[in-house]
């Protein structure tokens, strides 16, 4: 009996596009009347990715977890073009000076939903988000990581030495901090550390994340030295109070850009091997 999906057979075409792309090809067709049926024990393999009810014109495919009517349809004349798409990606700047202002909570929530969307292994969805919306947290937290350096750079001067650590404690101790920027708020992702694809969809997810925020007008920067430290400083680990398992994979400071940029800077060109 097929609990795997449900087929309106009015609504079916016979076309077998949803067979075509599915990624684990769960999908066929049956020889008799060309209505598509799963496979044997396709339930059990199935990933809900949604790829053969998105990809249905007619919408005439139902998965047990997800109905065409449930999900939005794509509006292609909302999506830009390629120049578009080449200005805004190549526009876009990492930003290290924010305005004091908060962003609303309603916005930050805003860009992770678009986030949620970006691309994961065999759709795992293993990220979590942690956000941290008051600017005194993140400085508490930007100092725990402050002492955490101080700690490498007595028992590891030399790795110490080679990321700068003297200096950036010297920063913090004139009043400077360049580890959160200044930055009003600060978004951590974690993921259990047991899931071989935690990392990547942490940092996929991050990187959609800053562009949604790019397009609200909000900057962004990555927390490079936060992330390294989080996960090698108790302390800061049990400031976090993750779930039993994760792993911070990547942290963003976020807030209102207190600069506006007026031109692109150049880049090296893309190192390409054809074959």
């Amino acid at each position: 009996m097929n609990t795997l999906f449900e087929i309106d057979i009015q609504k079916c075409k016979r076309d077998g596009i949803c067979a075509a792309v599915c990624p684990l090809k769960l999908i066929t067709v049956s020889e008799e009347d060309k209505l598509p049926v799963p496979i044997d024990r396709a339930e059990k393999q199935c990933i809900r990715c949604g790829h053969c009810v998105a990809v249905c014109p007619y919408g005439a495919l139902s998965l047990n977890t997800m109905k065409p009517e449930q999900c939005l349809p794509v509006d292609t004349t909302m999506l830009p073009s390629a120049e578009q798409v080449k200005c805004f990606l190549t526009n876009r700047r990492s930003i290290r000076i924010y305005k004091k202002q908060p962003v609303d909570r309603e916005i930050l929530a805003d860009i992770i939903d678009t986030a949620r969307y970006a691309p994961t292994a065999v759709n795992l969805q293993p990220v979590n988000w942690l956000v941290i919306q008051d600017a005194g947290d993140v400085n508490r937290l930007a100092g725990l990581v402050i002492d955490w350096m101080r700690s490498v750079i007595r028992e590891d001067p030399k790795l110490a030495k080679g990321l700068g650590m003297e200096r950036f404690v010297s920063d913090w101790e004139k009043g400077e901090d360049r580890i959160c920027r200044g930055a009003p708020h600060l978004i951590i992702t974690h993921a259990p550390s047991a899931i071989g694809a935690s990392q990547s969809s942490c940092i996929i997810a991050l990187t959609c994340m800053e562009l949604a925020a790019f397009s609200k007008g909000l900057g962004a920067c990555w927390a490079g030295f936060f992330t390294r430290a989080a996960n090698a400083c108790p302390s800061i680990m049990e400031a976090l109070n993750l779930p039993e398992g994760h792993e911070v994979f990547g942290a963003m400071m976020i807030g209102y850009p207190d600069v506006r940029y007026y031109r692109i800077p150049l880049r090296k060109k893309a190192a390409v091997t054809w074959r």
